[in-house]
């Protein structure tokens, strides 16, 4: 069977909205007509449908959903979500040097989310990876997308405060 179509999508996203566009500017116009001449009742269910074929518009004239103001490329990094697979995620699970704290007692516990409690967001990500979790510096850097330098100074930072807690000067 010989098909002269077989090589070529059915069609591109160009002609997909060049074909769509006009189609929802047509029922969307008509649901203005409609919700005009019709009755309380009626007006709520076509408030409705104009308000879906707005939206299509919207979204098929810009390229972008409607109502963000920036797309996620013009995002800043810490504003970007990276997600990975679960199975990925089980590579950074290695205890190799982890610390084992069930034998604290209550009040070491309350002392430490106390302390912890004092570190910046960053600092405690890193010292608890770190210390905690038993990562490398590298494997840390690798996971938070930054550079192992950063992580090292994140976790001198965070040292340095834990230090002056525990010898009082805070």
């Amino acid at each position: 069977m010989n098909n002269m179509y077989v090589d070529r999508p059915l069609f591109s996203y160009s002609e997909f909205v060049d074909d769509m566009l006009p189609d929802y500017q047509i029922s969307l116009r008509g649901a203005e007509q409609l919700y005009r001449h019709a009755d309380a009742d009626d007006k709520k269910v076509i408030a409705g449908m104009i308000s879906d074929c707005e939206y299509v518009v919207e979204w098929l004239s810009t390229g972008r959903q409607p109502g963000n103001k920036r797309g996620i490329e013009r995002r800043a990094g810490y504003e970007r979500e990276i997600l990975l697979e679960p199975m990925r995620m089980q590579i950074f699970t290695r205890h190799t040097n982890a610390v084992n704290s069930e034998g604290l007692s209550e009040d070491q516990q309350l002392r430490l989310e106390y302390i912890m409690a004092l570190l910046s967001k960053r600092e405690r990500e890193c010292y608890m990876l770190a210390n905690g979790e038993g990562f490398s510096h590298v494997a840390i850097a690798e996971m938070l997308t930054i550079s192992a330098g950063s992580v090292s100074e994140y976790i001198q930072r965070a040292q340095r405060k834990i230090c002056s807690i525990m010898n009082g000067k805070n």
